[in-house]
């Protein structure tokens, strides 16, 4: 028995794990790509719970960077980064509901597909920007293309680094903003979470009518962190599996997958966020595992994993683990 088959989109979901229909977000039926999440874009596709969705993604740049010789400065204009497929409106999906998703794979996209990493103008950890001011000059713009495999991200002559995809942003739309991609909340959104790759279930509170499910910004691979501010971006194939979970509501997303439930709370400073994490962990202990909540406090001292997913973005994601064999009751 795999472990989706004893998972809560397996257990609890509508379609029970079960795959349906399958449809295609091309880039064509895409057309317009977003920006911001938020209740007020007109639905791209309508699924039921269930149904698999092909997607065809673009890199965080809208492919604009092209070569290492191009400007930065001239190419990109922020906010417009992270374009986003959707909405995908899920039937059935009201507020105080979840939508499920279950990445099953992320595919490099285009002929001889590449990857591109570089540095942006008072964009990262480790220099000033709009919301670190300093009066330092910024850091130079310097661009890398990256040829990308289903193996290998291939860095340089020297270095080649493994293969490891994940999504940056997932959302559901808030109940009444609409907020960029760029910034994380508890709808989901720029996340950034190395976790959130295939063999992953998130989870997302629906506050707006059918969901409104986005997705974008696949990262080749990611540090902990993602300290210069951007990853290995790339355009992808990515197929996700969609379910939805009644009645079960959760105020933050959620992430599970063979080893570990983690709770993601994103906010700056960074320790707010690690705050609402291990929040979250604490009463999802409690609420559905069992748990004494003081107990589980406790115990999460001992055993509980944090995961950083940016401290890069307009508010810093942090998620919160513990691994599943410490949940099951004992025998």
């Amino acid at each position: 028995m795999s472990w989706l088959d004893t998972s809560i989109m397996a257990t609890r979901g509508v379609a029970r794990g079960r795959v349906a229909a399958t449809h295609e977000l091309t880039e064509a039926k895409q057309g317009k790509y977003h920006y911001t999440m938020g209740p007020y874009s007109d639905p791209v596709l309508h699924i039921k719970p269930g149904d698999r969705v092909v997607v065809e993604t673009r890199d965080a740049f809208d492919g604009a960077i092209k070569t290492e010789q191009d400007s930065i400065s001239e190419k990109l204009t922020v906010p417009f980064l992270n374009p986003q497929n959707g909405p995908i409106m899920i039937e059935g999906a009201e507020k105080g509901d979840v939508i499920a998703v279950y990445i099953e794979s992320m595919v490099p996209r285009g002929h001889n597909p590449r990857g591109t990493c570089c540095m942006i103008p008072d964009f990262g950890a480790l220099t000033g920007t709009a919301y670190t001011a300093t009066l330092n000059d910024p850091l130079p713009e310097v661009i890398r293309k990256i040829n990308v495999d289903e193996q290998w991200v291939y860095w340089s002559d020297r270095v080649t680094l493994p293969y490891k995809p994940h999504i940056g942003t997932l959302s559901c739309s808030p109940e009444i903003d609409s907020i960029n991609s760029l910034t994380p909340d508890n709808h989901g959104g720029n996340m950034d979470l190395p976790d959130m790759g295939p063999g992953s279930i998130t989870y997302l509170p629906v506050r707006s009518p059918g969901g409104r499910l986005f997705i974008g910004d696949a990262h080749a691979c990611q540090g902990d962190g993602e300290v210069c501010g951007v990853a290995v971006e790339y355009a992808t194939t990515t197929t996700i599996h969609v379910d939805l979970i009644k009645a079960w509501k959760i105020d933050w997303p959620r992430l599970e997958n063979e080893e570990v439930i983690m709770a993601i709370g994103s906010a700056r400073p960074l320790e707010d966020a690690t705050r609402i994490a291990y929040k979250e962990l604490v009463l999802w202990m409690a609420r559905d595992y069992g748990f004494d909540k003081w107990d589980a406090y406790m115990m999460l001292s001992q055993c509980g994993k944090v995961r950083l997913g940016n401290f890069v973005d307009p508010k810093y994601t942090v998620g919160a683990a513990i691994t599943k064999k410490y949940l099951a009751p004992k025998a």
